[in-house]
């Protein structure tokens, strides 16, 4: 058997990192994805889909992610059975993510992404003692690419 969900789309609201008793960190949260066909004369449709995300990945995505950002979730959809406030029994069901991933969304000229959002400041390389840095000098410049193999 294989139960695999790989989906793109926006996050729809603000990212929290919780801690279980257990000391586990979680996430959970949802993304909207655009269908892929528009009924002629109508909005496109989007549909919505939970997400939790448990330890790194956690971590991860309320680091660098936030409401409104475009992600790539990798994961299993998983059901839970439950019962509501009115005693009716429901199924609840999420994406167990095993993968987190930036999209390559282009930014803006002003830093922002194409939704309107700042991206946070990336994180500064680490830095080995003793490597030599690059600069711009240490390459130079191909005249044609005729000799690539593609």
């Amino acid at each position: 058997m294989y139960n695999k969900v790989i989906m793109m789309g926006r996050i729809v609201n603000d990212l929290e990192l919780k801690t279980t008793p257990q000391g586990v960190s979680v996430c959970s949260f949802r993304i909207a994805v655009d269908r892929r066909f528009q009924t002629k004369g109508e909005e496109r449709k989007s549909d919505f889909f939970n997400v939790v995300a448990w330890r790194q990945q956690a971590e991860f995505v309320t680091k660098y992610f936030h409401k409104g950002r475009m992600i790539l979730v990798e994961g299993e959809m998983t059901t839970r059975q439950y019962t509501d406030k009115n005693g009716n029994p429901s199924t609840w069901y999420e994406i167990s993510a095993d993968r987190l991933s930036f999209t390559g969304e282009p930014k803006s000229q002003q830093g922002a992404y194409s939704d309107g959002y700042s991206a946070p400041p990336p994180p500064e390389p680490p830095q080995q003692a003793g490597s030599p840095q690059a600069s711009a000098s240490d390459f130079s410049a191909a005249d044609s690419d005729d000799d690539y193999p593609f």
